[in-house]
């Protein structure tokens, strides 16, 4: 398999900036208390949603794009479940950006063959 670098770091800065603003959005649109109850759901929605802009933007396949997003996500769920919410966040998004750079690779060695 190869990795495409330059796509992997393109994949972490745009969901990392995805990730960063529907944290810091939802962080001032709701309590505290309401991620007690919702975050469950709210995190992952958004996760999901950060992976979908990175594959538009990058032009990446997005099932499989938002397949790596699932998977980057169990560790992150472990984390976070845990204590450990904005650890689990940067693991996911170096898995993330880890996968992002294999599809990458894929795409460009299918186009130059």
């Amino acid at each position: 398999m190869e990795f495409h670098l330059p796509t992997g770091v393109k994949a972490l800065l745009v969901q990392a900036l995805g990730v960063g603003i529907l944290g810091a959005a939802t962080g001032l649109a709701f309590s505290h208390a309401f991620f007690e109850d919702w975050g469950w759901i709210i995190g992952p929605v958004a996760w999901m949603v950060a992976a979908t802009v990175t594959a538009l933007v990058l032009r990446l396949p997005l099932p499989a794009t938002l397949l790596g997003a699932i998977l980057a996500g169990i560790p992150s769920a472990a984390l976070t479940a845990a204590g450990l919410h904005w650890a689990g966040a940067v693991v996911a998004i170096l898995l993330f950006a880890g996968w992002c750079a294999g599809v990458g690779g894929r795409r460009m060695t299918a186009e130059s063959g």
